[in-house]
């Protein structure tokens, strides 16, 4: 129990840095109060520019990335004991990242929305399953131009391409609870898109 544990920590302490509002301050700009507010790469890159907001994500993902993958990393070195839970130890690292992007301890546990965290976490623990996930995304955002409902629908398909490609119970179940927390971090969205008022991505010119 206890190395699952300490994943957790790290990953949240991991996941609590706010790239989004580093690299818009090194712009010039307060993300929170700037756009839509969320410290997110979507805002970033609406209110800066391209190449901001795809550092944004660079770094978010890597979060997500680190925090589900330094547990099978280490392991292959034998650097945990031989009967570490791997696997729990990952999914217990993605769910701190993605907690600690969502409700920041330097942002008055506020946050982001965690997408690309959640898919960089994916990307190490279930590669194949995220990539069918971002088929869907890229599909339904070309066809709607809505970046939360591609978010949404990304989520909703990521369990059932993990039964589909037959992932362990536990890869399953995370998929159902990133789901449902995509789902509730984009309530708002939701609202919006059901008012017709959700706003479209536009490019912004660097």
């Amino acid at each position: 129990m206890l190395w699952p544990l300490i994943a957790l920590a790290f990953g949240y302490l991991l996941g609590s840095v706010s790239f989004a509002v580093l690299v818009a301050k090194r712009h010039g700009v307060d993300i929170l109060k700037a756009g839509s507010g969320n410290p997110g790469a979507t805002n970033v890159k609406r209110v800066i520019g391209k190449g901001p907001g795809n550092l944004v994500f660079a770094l978010d993902f890597l979060k997500g990335f680190i925090g589900a993958g330094w547990p099978a990393l280490i392991s292959m070195f034998h650097l945990l004991p031989a009967d570490a839970p791997v696997l729990w130890m990952g999914i217990a690292g993605l769910a701190g990242a993605i907690l600690g992007h969502s409700f920041s301890l330097f942002l008055g546990f506020k946050g982001g929305k965690g997408v690309a965290t959640t898919i960089g976490g994916l990307m190490a623990l279930m590669p194949f399953v995220i990539l069918g996930g971002l088929l869907v995304w890229v599909a339904v955002f070309y066809a709607s131009r809505y970046v939360s409902l591609a978010s949404i629908a990304m989520g909703l398909v990521l369990m059932p391409i993990a039964a589909l490609l037959g992932e362990p119970r536990e890869k399953i179940g995370l998929c159902f609870a990133l789901a449902i927390l995509i789902i509730v971090r984009h309530r708002a969205n939701l609202q919006r898109l059901m008012n017709g008022t959700e706003n479209k991505f536009e490019k912004k010119k660097d």
